[in-house]
């Protein structure tokens, strides 16, 4: 995986078929080490948040852009965690300014729904299920960068950054299903 600015010169090397894979700058690792599974479950999330943006309906347009910027900022995190801990320092990486970015979205999100008094079925509308679906990747993604904080520290920022992504996820969906008209569903706990 380039970890930003390299060029990719094919797709296949034939270097990973014997269950490693290279870091950017680093040396080889397996491929179900933290740091593989941490960055890999962001590009997961990256995947299927171009799903969602794909299937986003013309009325949450303004839901498209934040949902792009995560998609770079994921690659950002991605080129990040795709250094060995004593390679040289990406140029970019998150910051704490990513950090207030998604605090100031998930304010303005949660304020655009109704006032919530139970836990709520993931769904309603197909966009508010997608963006579930991304809100629990992106609760795997930071179960991952803790895994891996265990064994190698991970700067605070990133850990906060990919906390709060979930939460803007969250907020994301109910917001979608409100500007829709949807009415959450909360769980029958008596089925």
């Amino acid at each position: 995986m380039a970890a930003g600015g390299e060029s990719i010169p094919r797709l296949y090397t034939r270097t990973g078929d014997r269950g490693t894979t290279g870091l950017a700058g680093g040396p080889r690792v397996d491929k179900d080490s933290p740091r593989i599974r941490a960055y890999g479950t962001l590009d997961e999330l990256g995947a299927h948040l171009g799903l969602a943006i794909a299937d986003l309906p013309e009325g949450l347009s303004e839901f498209r852009a934040v949902l792009r910027r995560l998609e770079h900022e994921l690659y950002v995190g991605q080129a990040e965690l795709a250094r060995g801990p004593s390679a040289t320092a990406p140029a970019h990486r998150i910051e704490e300014r990513h950090v207030h970015r998604l605090e100031a979205d998930i304010d303005r999100f949660d304020a655009a729904h109704p006032t919530l008094h139970s836990f709520v079925l993931p769904g309603g509308s197909r966009a508010a299920a997608e963006l579930h679906v991304c809100r629990t990747i992106a609760r795997r993604a930071e179960r991952e960068l803790w895994s891996l904080n265990r064994s190698e520290p991970v700067r605070p920022e990133l850990l906060a950054w990919t906390n709060r992504l979930s939460d803007l996820f969250f907020a994301l969906a109910l917001a979608a299903n409100a500007k829709q008209g949807i009415s959450e569903i909360p769980p029958d706990y008596s089925v």
